[in-house]
């Protein structure tokens, strides 16, 4: 999307609007309005409406750091979502979440790289969460929300590694013995950073999530940052 400037923003205590594009909560829904330019090579306006309707909302906060400069945030890992964008075959219905994190350093401050992964499962959604931290410690947690938004820990499941991403990102998730997680759907392939649909097994249950995998080794290098400024042009100012 688009980094703007501090007069792009307004807030209150249901909504929040970054220049053209915004979003509210609004009768137990979450709407996003948005009115963006896409990233080169397909420069071209993304407009229109994602709406979401969460199950449940979670009160849950996980300190990703012993000294919580690092917040995980899972507001509704359950949830159904609707798409109705301006442009033939961007309007479809499905499961869906909302999630946030939260941190007073940047990331590549404090962490070498992470994978983490929602599956949705019957009566709620699993989340897996393993990141390597720049001190040589490690984070594996593994947290199941039932549809009242009630969370609990999990016993983990073993590391299950995947291919690379089309740029050579390391992946790996979590997966009952003996099954190869495998993408299903790619999503966004950067030199750093891989989103796509992924297919495991989880318990005995077959379900396909959403799976990142971040090298934030790779993004802090002096030779890749510049690229965000092309994928993420950059507007200071905006009058309302």
């Amino acid at each position: 999307m688009t980094d703007r400037g501090a007069d792009a923003l307004r807030q209150s205590a249901d909504r929040l609007t970054v220049g053209p594009s915004s979003m509210r909560w609004q009768d137990g829904r979450l709407i996003v309005e948005i009115e963006e330019w896409g990233a080169p090579p397909l420069v071209s306006r993304v407009r229109g409406r994602v709406t979401l309707t969460p199950a449940a909302l979670t009160g849950v906060e996980v300190a990703l750091t012993d000294d919580g400069a690092h917040v995980w945030r899972p507001f509704a890992p359950t949830s159904e979502i609707e798409v109705d964008l301006e442009a033939p075959g961007w309007q479809w219905r499905g499961h869906g979440y909302f999630d946030a994190n939260f941190g007073t350093r940047a990331l590549e401050a404090d962490f070498s790289r992470w994978t983490w992964g929602r599956f949705p499962r019957a009566g709620g959604s699993t989340c897996f969460y393993d990141a390597t931290r720049r001190d040589g410690s490690t984070l594996a947690l593994g947290m199941h929300f039932d549809a009242e938004g009630r969370a609990q820990t999990i016993p983990l499941p073993p590391k299950a590694r995947m291919a690379r991403s089309l740029w050579a990102v390391a992946r790996e998730t979590r997966a009952d013995p003996g099954h190869t997680p495998r993408q299903v759907k790619p999503m966004l392939d950067a030199p750093f950073y891989c989103r796509s649909a992924v297919r495991t097994v989880i318990e005995g249950e077959e379900s396909v999530g959403v799976h990142e995998a971040l090298d934030l080794d790779r993004f802090r290098s002096p030779l890749l940052k510049p690229m965000l400024a092309v994928r993420v042009p950059r507007r200071a100012r905006w009058r309302f």
